[in-house]
């Protein structure tokens, strides 16, 4: 089973490029990011002659993640636990049937956390954007134990907006009081790992200047000046299912590319 993640920045702006990459690259599941629609609005119909079957969390003009799946989708649930007040559009839930083992499938759009709002003590300012990002990782570390209880194996993808390491960004030092690269944000991260979480594509490539996100400004697509934020946690079954990880950088190079490009893995399930 191939499951995919891809922030696309917009499923209007991306009406062309990701049917084409769908059509290219096959995934069994893909898990969308910043979809940008409401859920009624969104274009489904050039998914289901795909032969996916489409759930989405929609919000007008923000966030919004989908679960596109040529495989039946069960028990579809949609929003974070742990906050009824919380109105953003950035998670969705399913099942999927494999051949020999069920999978939950996590799809997450983790909030982005900049403006860093901090007290004179260095605390991150309730009800400021950080705040919202270390909370939201709180609640989604908590859905993590709550799954692993479970014993189901599971998944959770998506843009993370976190540079887990150094070599995860072309220039690691103008990252440095960044929402994605704090040591607030990147403990957070390790938190969920050291659940006894897998990150998928670490695991399977130790190469440094692998990235996932180009800005569009100053050329860094040119200059390979980009960052790796775009992850897949594996629970442990899940990490025993994984035969190949990778990220389809040359997606970024083609007409009208999101800023994102695809991650996927490769499951034996």
């Amino acid at each position: 089973m191939k499951i995919a993640t891809f922030n696309i920045n917009g499923i209007k702006a991306r009406i062309n490029a990701l049917p084409d990459w769908l059509d290219e690259a096959q995934p069994d599941v893909a898990l969308l990011q910043e979809i940008k629609s409401v859920d009624e609005g969104f274009p489904r119909e050039i998914f289901e002659e795909r032969g996916y079957n489409v759930e989405t969390h929609g919000q007008k003009s923000f966030n919004g993640v989908a679960i596109l799946s040529k495989l039946p989708l069960e028990d579809v649930t949609r929003g974070l636990p742990g906050d009824d007040t919380d109105e953003q559009a950035r998670y969705i839930e399913a099942t999927v049937v494999g051949e020999r083992e069920a999978l939950r499938i996590c799809g997450l759009y983790l909030p982005n956390g900049n403006p860093v709002e901090l007290d004179d003590a260095g605390t991150p300012i309730a009800g400021g954007k950080y705040a919202y990002k270390l909370a939201w990782m709180e609640r989604l570390k908590a859905r993590a134990q709550e799954l692993l209880v479970e014993e189901t194996p599971f998944l959770m993808a998506g843009d993370y907006n976190i540079i887990p390491q150094p070599e995860d960004a072309a220039r690691p030092n103008a990252w440095t009081e960044d929402a994605l690269f704090r040591p607030e944000s990147r403990k957070a991260f390790r938190d969920l790992l050291n659940l006894g979480l897998t990150e998928a594509f670490r695991a399977r490539d130790q190469r440094p200047a692998q990235y996932s996100f180009w800005d569009y400004q100053a050329g860094a697509w040119n200059k390979n000046d980009g960052i790796r934020i775009d992850h897949f946690l594996l629970s442990p079954a899940c990490a025993d299912m994984m035969t190949d990880c990778g990220i389809d950088k040359d997606i970024r190079a083609r007409e009208k590319p999101s800023d994102h490009v695809p991650v996927w893995v490769n499951l034996d399930v």
